[in-house]
């Protein structure tokens, strides 16, 4: 059952910050998870959407808090794919707290260029 957005908004206490690209016959999400292991990331596609659902564990600090900006709990956020993307090749690394996911764009809609010959 694929889950809409709506329900993923209600859910949703943090949402982790997102960069994303096209070059070269791919696009790129790069999204910063300081302190959210791989282990806690659940990346998959559902319908026409990549979902990425995870959980940002609080941390043990004890004390007074003079300031806190750093937010923990679950996350879940929609990207919508179209129908250039091949849902077969899509990669994903999680390295230094920053999650790199690549979608990559299927060869028959990539621009090719197109030799013109002497007769």
């Amino acid at each position: 059952m694929a889950t809409t957005t709506k329900e993923l908004e209600t859910r949703r206490t943090i949402r982790p910050v997102c960069n994303i690209w096209e070059e070269s016959g791919t696009v790129t999400l790069r999204l910063e998870m300081p302190g959210v292991p791989k282990e806690n990331i659940d990346l998959r596609v559902e319908s026409d959407h990549l979902i990425v659902r995870g959980n940002r564990p609080q941390p043990e600090e004890n004390g007074n808090y003079v300031v806190r900006e750093r937010q923990w709990g679950d996350f879940a956020q929609s990207y919508t794919l179209d129908e250039t993307i091949d849902r077969e090749r899509i990669e994903a690394k999680m390295e230094h707290g920053v999650l790199t996911v690549t979608l990559h764009v299927k060869e028959a809609v990539k621009p090719r260029k197109i030799e013109v010959r002497a007769r």
